[in-house]
């Protein structure tokens, strides 16, 4: 059994390294077939004409993620604090399943919901088609709440109390204690939510292709249409061919070393401050 439970683990990690394998061999050939300087920091996407530059999309995938990362991290942080030291017993049931439910909700029924509702209230308040990076931003930080409310939640129940406790005996009030000694406590479980929150934003497919605008062009103005590497993926895969093809491969290549690089700063950074 222990050599059958380590086949079938060993399984996810080889998983992993075909799909790298897949997308180093195929991605990295079309760089240099392209120009890796030409395709990483070409402002021009015209497939028909064989111009492949995906600045615009990186550009637009970090835009994308910082607006979520400011839109989600607070609220997500702020309601994990709520629900540990100031949610009454018997509102905690009721707001935590409205929580667990978010989490299930499909990303395709998000995108629609921002597409009915969202792009015309910033229609009317901001002008414009509503659809823009904005409008993406707002959509993927109300996404990325329920990871990491869940995950600071639990960092913040596993902080020992005598932290809490220890600060109203030196004659700190109920917000400094929590304020000061328990969320630092907890500070190292709150980044690995934040990460894995961040993770799902940069992955995320289908609701910002809803709400974004597909426009492959510079992102200079939030409030106007962009396209993120995974838009470009998804909505040009299904009909590419030949070289468009290794293209759109060669950025998922891009993307994921976007995201690597990512998980590596956060990861360095939550080993200084632990």
């Amino acid at each position: 059994m222990q050599w059958l439970f380590t086949a079938i683990a060993s399984t996810s990690v080889l998983c992993v390294f075909l799909i790298c394998a897949f997308l180093f061999v195929n991605g990295f050939g079309t760089m240099m077939k392209i120009g890796v300087v030409d395709f990483i920091f070409g402002t021009s996407w015209k497939p028909l004409n064989d111009v492949f530059g995906i600045l615009p999309m990186i550009l637009g995938s970090i835009e994308v993620t910082l607006l979520a990362f400011v839109f989600g991290v607070p609220i997500g942080l702020f309601c994990a604090i709520y629900l540990v030291y100031y949610c009454p017993k018997k509102v905690y049931p009721k707001l935590k399943s409205v929580i667990d439910l978010l989490a299930g909700i499909p990303s395709i029924v998000y995108g629609f919901f921002g597409l009915v509702c969202i792009v015309p209230a910033l229609r009317i308040l901001l002008g414009g088609s509503g659809k823009s990076i904005f409008t993406a931003g707002f959509l993927l930080g109300i996404m990325i709440l329920p990871t990491i409310i869940s995950v600071s939640e639990s960092s913040l129940k596993a902080v020992d109390p005598a932290y809490y406790e220890g600060a109203l005996a030196l004659g700190a009030t109920h917000e400094r204690s929590v304020f000061f000694a328990s969320v630092p406590a907890a500070k190292s479980g709150i980044i690995a939510g934040v990460i894995l929150g961040l993770g799902r934003a940069i992955g995320e497919t289908m609701a910002v292709s809803f709400v974004i605008g597909n426009q492959a062009i510079l992102p200079f103005d939030i409030f106007s249409g962009g396209r993120t590497l995974t838009t470009n993926i998804v909505l040009e895969m299904g009909y590419a061919t030949d070289l468009h093809r290794e293209a759109l491969i060669a950025t998922a290549v891009v993307l994921f070393l976007f995201i690597l690089i990512i998980n590596l700063a956060f990861a360095f950074l939550k080993r200084r401050i632990s």
